[in-house]
């Protein structure tokens, strides 16, 4: 065979899953810059189910962490999220790795170990649903220890903001008009566009003001929905949304510092500062409680003890416990609603209101000899049924 054909020979596809690395020690800036189809290098340890969702939002092929993703300490959510989507987990492939491998260089991932080309860069574990479903049954074991330094952070918390829990202290005032409203607050997240598509009867029938938090505020924009009020980092919410009209509200450090309020400023936009050391989510379950909501309804903020304990910061969690023991009965998850919540009409009853309408207009019309009169009384009566079926789903 001549060298020619030799050389132009297709060489045999190698196997696992390729493609380009982005590479980055911080998180948030590692979730800001990879791509569909792109591997995420990263080192996280215990990777939370809010990075997570993120990775599978923006269509990650696979995701090499440092780091173990479950350490065992306790039952974070986040692997078991990338494994359920499809994507592709090696765990605790070494610091070594992250220095190692290149941003944008093209690499391969097969049974736990990366290539770059042929060469063997890394090795690590390849997770799998049943990897994962071990490590979360040894990790609940950790919880007794996360849970101690848990109380000791609740308690810390409290010292720190208990002017602002009770007192409503600090809570900026808001120019769109809250008392006596039922509110929908939303955060970001893989679930969030499916689960505002399951409340679009409740909004359209009770009209809730809109609060996005976050990456939220984008959630409801890109759904159709004009947020009222947006609580969160400039950073992290588009131009549209900020630029929308709803009033904004930057959470700020206790000196008064607020991080992206001039990305607002610069928009020609308005806005207000929230100092507090509480997260974005629950400085706004307490404004809109400080400010008469009727019933909050949440989107994405769900907090469970294992997403208490998720991702460790202790902190943040602390004002969530706190958070909704203050608001108590005044908060409900969107879940929660969705399982009491029904449309009020079914189909069948609206097929056996028209069924008897035509039944009765055929009667009608075989008794009697009215004529143009009748054939009029007819067209009104239709006309009247139709439109009531329209309110209904309005």
């Amino acid at each position: 065979m001549k060298l020619g054909a030799l050389l132009k020979r297709p060489r045999p596809e190698l196997p696992g899953l390729a493609g380009i690395a982005r590479v980055d020690r911080n998180t948030e800036a590692l979730l800001r810059r990879v791509r569909r189809g792109e591997i995420a290098v990263l080192d996280q340890i215990d990777l939370d189910r809010s990075t997570a969702d993120a990775l599978i939002e923006a269509h990650v092929g696979g995701v090499i962490n440092a780091s173990p993703s479950i350490s065992g300490r306790f039952p974070n959510l986040g692997p078991e999220a990338l494994v359920s989507a499809g994507v592709v987990l090696v765990d605790a492939v070494g610091a070594e790795a992250v220095r190692a491998i290149k941003d944008g260089s093209r690499i391969r991932v097969h049974d736990g170990v990366v290539y770059l080309g042929e060469t063997e860069v890394c090795r690590g574990v390849a997770q799998t649903t049943d990897t994962v479903a071990d490590a979360m049954v040894g990790a609940k074991a950790g919880m007794t220890h996360q849970l101690e330094a848990f109380s000791a952070n609740t308690t810390e918390f409290m010292r720190r903001e208990r002017a602002l829990l009770l007192d409503g202290v600090g809570v900026p005032d808001v120019e769109v008009e809250i008392r006596g409203r039922q509110v929908l607050v939303v955060a970001g997240g893989a679930g969030t566009p499916a689960e505002l598509a399951k409340l679009r009867h409740y909004i359209g029938e009770y009209r809730p003001l809109l609060v996005g938090v976050g990456a939220g505020a984008d959630a409801l924009w890109n759904v159709g929905l004009k947020p009222d009020l947006i609580v969160g980092d400039p950073a992290e919410i588009s131009n549209e949304a900020l630029t929308s009209g709803a009033d904004v509200v930057v959470p700020a450090f206790a000196d008064g510092h607020a991080p992206g309020l001039h990305r607002v400023q610069d928009l020609g936009a308005g806005a207000v500062t929230f100092p507090g050391s509480a997260n974005p989510e629950d400085l706004a379950l307490l404004l809109v409680h400080h400010h008469g909501a009727e019933l909050i309804v949440t989107v994405g903020l769900s907090a469970s003890m294992a997403e208490f304990l998720d991702r460790g910061r202790s902190g943040s969690n602390a004002s969530t416990f706190l958070t909704r023991l203050r608001l108590g009965a005044d908060v409900v998850d969107s879940r929660a609603l969705l399982t009491l919540y029904r449309h009020q009409v079914s189909f069948g009853a609206i097929a056996l209101l028209i069924g008897a309408v035509l039944v009765a207009l055929l009667a009608a019309l075989l008794v009697s000899d009215a004529g143009p009169a009748l054939w009029t009384w007819v067209v009104s009566v239709w006309n009247s049924v139709i439109g009531t079926v329209g309110r209904w789903f309005s």
